[in-house]
Order: structure tokens, then sequence, then C-alpha cells
């Protein structure tokens, strides 16, 4: 993978696993995977990154919105649609990377079933329902917290969520996702069995805004 999709790259290794069914529109559920954006931002390859990590201030921006199964995802469904350049720019806002855009699309858009548009569409809506807590939306400092609660923030934050809807993902100690399940019409469900924590520390660092 080359370093232009940073994202994918920090949350790859602890993605559930590709299954072999590749068709457009066959799938349960949604998972949207919002990454910590300073975590990244704190990488090789986030000190050479401006648009993300110099030019704006970040805090959790969207990694992407999955189409998955009750175990495991379908992933680079076939398609001869492109993502636009304005539909690129447009999600800038939360994607910080072009090309992260376009390879969100390639690898779990496509197996979405909707046009580049709506599919893009989707990732906004499903993104804006999720109100982040004011505590992590700009932090100046480190934030130290039990994952337990810091998913209980954005149960409080969130009252249709469930604790069975969300995961919480870590590099070490780190926070480097939060991963929230949704049916496919955007109503909030407990991820599939293989979508779970994975932070091995008692504490999650949240690593400031800056």
């Amino acid at each position: 993978m080359r370093a232009a999709l940073p994202l994918f790259l920090l949350a790859v290794c602890a993605a559930p696993q590709p299954v072999r069914a590749q068709q457009p529109g066959r799938f349960d559920y949604y998972l949207l995977a919002l990454s910590w954006s300073p975590e990244y931002c704190a990488s090789r390859d986030g000190g050479r990154d401006r648009l993300q990590c110099v030019e704006r201030r970040y805090g959790f921006v969207t990694h992407g919105l999955w189409p998955q199964f009750e175990k495991g995802y379908p992933s680079r469904c076939p398609t001869s649609q492109n993502v636009s350049r304005g539909t690129v720019s447009a999600m800038l806002d939360i994607m910080p990377s072009p090309a992260l855009v376009r390879h969100e699309w390639t690898a779990h858009g496509a197996c979405s079933g909707l046009t580049p548009e709506d599919y893009f569409g989707a990732v906004r809506r499903f993104y804006s329902s999720v109100r982040i807590p004011r505590e992590f939306q700009q932090p100046a400092t480190a934030v130290l917290i039990e994952p337990a609660a810091l998913k209980k923030r954005f149960l409080d934050a969130n009252p249709p969520l469930s604790p069975a809807s969300l995961a919480v993902v870590c590099s070490g100690r780190n926070l480097r996702e939060l991963r929230v399940c949704f049916t496919r019409d955007g109503k909030p469900r407990p991820c599939g069995r293989d979508v779970r924590d994975q932070c091995p520390a008692e504490k999650v660092l949240l690593r400031p805004v800056r």
C-alpha cells in the first residue's frame, strides 16, 4: 500500500477479514470506521501529510463506511464507476485524503451496490448521525480514559447507540479507531461477532489535536 492511504494502513491489521463473495449490494450491515486523526499525524507518514496534519485540525475523521457480513466482509466488488473529482473534493472535510476517498470506493463502496455519489452521500449521513462528545472534538491536551468509559461518553451523547454497536481499536494504548455499526438504512445495530474491542491496555490515550 502507498503512504497516501494512511487511515487504511492504520486499521488494516485490525479489520475483520474479507470473504469470497463479491457481489455488489449483497451484505448484512454497515460499519462506520472513525479514525482518531492525531494518532496518524504522530506517525512518520503523518508528518509528511500537510492536508490532514498541518493545514487542518482534525479529531475524529471518517476512515470508511464498510459493507459487512455477520462475519467477514465483501471487498473490491466489480464496478465500472469511478469517483468524480467533485465528489472527492466534497468529502475532504471528513475524509482528509483524496487517495483515501478513491481507495474506499474501490475497496468497499463498490460493494454497497450504490453509485459513488450515493455511497459517499451515505458516508456523510452516517458520519453526521454520530454526535462526537465535546471532550473529544478538539482536545488541546492528551485524554487518558478507560475504553469502557470512552464508549460510555459516546452512548451518553448518542442515545440510539448500544454498547454492542461500538468497538474501540487501539495501537498499543493509543486510540486508533472507533467503529460504529448500523443497519443498511442507518439505524444503530449490534456489530458482527468478528467486530470487537481491540485495546490491550487498561486505559486508552487520545493524542491532542494540534
